[in-house]
């Protein structure tokens, strides 16, 4: 089958740089790779996720070709649901395909969009609520949350902004999210088709071109740690 890569970053420095071009084209090329994919043109944005897909040019492109549109995970689409669901409707007829969820369905693509909506809501709320009673315990008097406000304040003066560790955090809450969220089912079929040794459900899911999330095959230790992390056992 022939498919159209699209990656996007986020600023000049990161595309001149490759941090995070390459880590996406190692993604669809590994998942083509595994699937049977011809890759017969790539497109790549440099644009904010805030900026609707179809509103891009590079990814314009992308759809003029009316062929299935690979990329590398969700949220190098975009991070809004909505922004997703536009997409997905517009490509509907020639095909989407996410690299780290290669056979994935519309309906899963959308349940896990609305999910890593909604947990990026979640942590971005929990974040500012426990900045404010650090803040309010300090004013209060109390010696550490006096500590921990200076030593934040006094990172937030050499640049690195409290906005940007929350979303270095929120990444990876959301990357690990959906992940789980995708193998689940996958893990919950090879103990149904009586694997009984972390070894045999890593071979299983090897076997189906499923990737753990940082795009690797599965050894029997990140098969622990996701059964653990989604309360499943043999």
């Amino acid at each position: 089958m022939n498919v159209v890569a699209y990656i996007r970053v986020s600023t000049n420095k990161q595309e001149a740089s490759g941090l995070g071009l390459e880590a996406q084209r190692n993604y669809i090329q590994t998942a083509a790779h595994q699937q049977g994919w011809k890759i017969v043109a790539e497109y790549i944005d440099t644009v904010s996720g805030a900026i609707a897909p179809d509103a891009r040019p590079e990814c314009a492109k992308a759809l003029s070709h009316k062929m299935p549109i690979v990329i590398a995970k969700l949220d190098r689409l975009s991070r809004d649901v909505e922004h997703i669901a536009a997409f997905m409707k517009r490509a509907k007829d020639d095909g989407f395909k996410v690299a780290t969820m290669p056979n994935a369905r519309p309906f899963e693509l959308h349940l896990f969009a609305a999910l890593a909506e909604q947990e990026r809501k979640f942590i971005g709320q929990r974040t500012k609520d426990a900045l404010g009673a650090l803040e309010q315990r300090a004013k209060d008097g109390d010696v550490v949350a006096t500590a921990k406000v200076k030593r934040r304040n006094e990172a937030l003066s050499k640049g690195r902004t409290g906005a940007a560790a929350a979303k270095a955090r929120e990444g990876v809450t959301q990357r690990v999210s959906v992940h789980h969220a995708a193998v689940r089912p996958h893990i919950e079929a090879c103990l149904y088709n009586e694997c009984k040794t972390l070894q045999s459900i890593a071979d299983c899911l090897n076997s189906k071109g499923i990737q753990t999330s940082r795009g690797s095959e599965w050894n029997p230790t990140q098969v622990r740690r996701v059964m653990l992390a989604l309360s499943l056992s043999f």
